[in-house]
């Protein structure tokens, strides 16, 4: 039998099943750094530390001592399943017969980075920027058609002292797709606790990174909040209709409120020169989401939107007016239709970047 076990970033990541699998086997194989992480759970057990770049040594030893009859604990950092040690046995174990292997998961890299950073992960991909084993131009590829796809993207080996090219490829890629407001988060675990940098893409520098970092690429919506960094999912936040809101709405659905610039209003242009109208009252209130430059007033529980501009562009009127007049039947559907509402914003919102206004 041989144990594939995640040990995580640290001792305190390691799952029960993975502790109970080290305690009951005979033999303890992987890389020297991540055996001394558990020194005290293999004593009197027969320990192999191999090197960096042994990880086919490590797997061949492994089924050797297992076909003896004994059990064995290959160990992996993070989860043995990403970029990891379970990879490289099962691509050879089949050569053999009769291997049982059970893999242990571990706290990747990727989840122990958006631990720290807050709460950045939505739909995402992983990369890793090593080139000893993948072409440049396949992992430029998989960069590209990643961030094309709004996903958030866990970078994992971005730099050694011998590869910085394929650091540089993913900064300029991250430029030429996202623009240079993209958000990198950066977790450097040669720090204990580890350290946690937030920057845009335009800031990042070769010095702030190495190979002990794992970054994250935030999405069109994350956004900075608390000095975390934070992608919303879209939730509905329920709220009662203001009058006010109620007044315009029902004028809305009457088809007398002006399309675009209101210049006979007495308060225009109360954001910018040329701003749409349409919903001077928000339909989306509260939305809770401040990729567009909202923000709870603490202690209040009120959403203050002064600073979202997003609402009174042309491109996002043009992109939410018909969809709204086709849902919106009644004013109470603002509270009713809410989810299907927030749909809508957040499409509209991916075709016009919030981090552009």
């Amino acid at each position: 039998m041989i144990n594939v076990i995640g040990i995580g970033q640290n001792r305190e990541n390691m799952t029960l099943g993975a502790l109970k699998a080290i305690e009951e086997s005979d033999v303890i194989v992987g890389y020297k750094k991540y055996i001394n992480q558990i020194e005290d759970l293999i004593e009197g057990k027969e320990i192999v530390k191999k090197g960096m770049g042994d990880e086919i040594a490590r797997a061949e030893f492994a089924i050797k001592k297992s076909k003896e009859g004994q059990t064995v604990s290959l160990i992996s950092s993070g989860d043995p399943g990403v970029f990891g040690m379970a990879n490289v046995l099962y691509q050879i174990v089949s050569k053999y017969d009769d291997v049982d292997i059970k893999v242990y998961a571990g706290v990747s890299a990727l989840n122990y980075a958006s631990s720290h950073l807050g709460a950045p992960l939505n739909d995402f991909a992983a990369i890793s920027l090593s080139n000893i084993l993948t072409p440049l131009s396949e992992i430029e590829k998989k960069l590209r058609y990643a961030l094309e796809a709004n996903l958030i993207v866990a970078i994992y080996n971005p730099i050694s002292k011998t590869r910085k090219e394929p650091f540089r490829r993913f900064k300029q890629c991250v430029l030429d797709v996202k623009g240079e407001n993209s958000l990198i988060g950066i977790i450097d675990s040669t720090f204990e606790p580890p350290k946690t940098t937030i920057v845009k893409i335009k800031d990042l520098t070769e010095d702030i990174v190495n190979m002990s970092c794992t970054l994250i690429v935030g999405n069109d919506l994350t956004y900075v909040q608390d000095d975390k960094l934070v992608t919303p999912r879209g939730y509905v936040i329920r709220s009662k209709i203001h009058p006010l809101s109620q007044n315009h709405y029902e004028k809305f659905l009457n088809g007398e409120i002006v399309h675009g610039p209101n210049r006979e209003c007495e308060f225009y242009p109360c954001h910018f020169e040329g701003q749409y109208c349409d919903f001077c009252y928000c339909p989306f209130y509260p939305c809770g989401d401040s990729s567009t430059g909202g923000e709870w007033i603490k202690g209040k529980g009120v959403w203050n939107c002064k600073d979202c501009l997003w609402l009174h562009t042309q491109k996002a009127v043009e992109c939410l007016r018909e969809p709204l007049e086709s849902i919106l039947e009644n004013v109470e559907d603002l509270k009713t239709k809410k989810k299907i509402l927030l749909k809508i914003r957040r499409a509209c919102l991916l075709n016009n970047n919030p981090k552009d206004f």
